[in-house]
């Protein structure tokens, strides 16, 4: 079965769009913003369908944010295009253009070609957004806006710990003991000196790691 994430903020086409697929043997992802797409992405899609004008993130700026960790073929969906919108949607890594209103079954044909055509070697993408970060849980690398951070490996897996269990409070302790081990040399002060260097680093985005105090820290989107 293949899976698809559909991405627009008219109830009306996202009901069609999911109703058709599903009907058509795909397990169907809808998404109605781009906030959403990001949050969705890590479900690895065979294909994606998105709408160029939707609220808070358009259909471009999410495709030039998730193209680097997904391999699948990504479709727009526009009422209109200009020659100049179709190098800016492919220049971000779109692959083709469907313009509204369409034909469904055209529409489905389509889909199913690029997925046979394009659908590449896949590589399994293990990447959550927040916000401007990208934290990419494969390569173990963190970006803000694109731009990769440094980061030494205990503070890679502080952010993972934290991130992967968004909201969930860890004491200094806990964090030690995941991070460190039970048996390393060692005690939970050093964690506080890895939050420091962290929150340095991720510079504005900092405020994702929250002290709450007398208790531990967590992840906030």
């Amino acid at each position: 079965m293949y899976r698809i994430l559909v991405a627009d903020d008219e109830p009306d086409v996202l009901s069609l769009l999911k109703d058709y697929f599903e009907i058509n043997g795909y397990e169907v992802i809808t998404a109605k913003n781009g906030k959403e797409v990001l949050e969705k992405i890590r479900i690895n899609p065979d294909i994606i369908l998105l709408d160029i004008n939707m609220p808070d993130m358009d259909g471009l700026s999410v495709c030039s944010e998730i193209r680097d960790y997904v391999s699948c073929p990504i479709l727009f969906l526009t009422a209109k295009v200009e020659d100049s919108d179709k190098i800016r949607g492919f220049a971000s890594g779109g692959d083709d253009y469907i313009i509204k209103p369409f034909s469904i079954e055209e529409l489905g044909a389509r889909v199913m070609a690029h997925i046979r055509r394009e659908h590449r070697n896949s590589i399994v993408s293990n990447a959550r957004f927040f916000g401007r970060i990208s934290i990419d849980y494969s390569a173990k690398t963190v970006s803000v806006s694109g731009e990769k951070i440094g980061l030494v490996k205990k503070e890679f897996e502080i952010i993972e710990l934290l991130s992967m269990n968004t909201g969930q409070v860890f004491d200094k302790e806990r964090i030690y003991e995941k991070i460190w081990g039970y048996d390393a040399d060692g005690n939970a002060s050093v964690v506080a000196e890895h939050i420091r260097r962290i929150r340095m680093k991720l510079a504005d985005e900092s405020y994702h790691i929250e002290t709450v105090w007398g208790i531990g820290y967590k992840w906030v989107k």
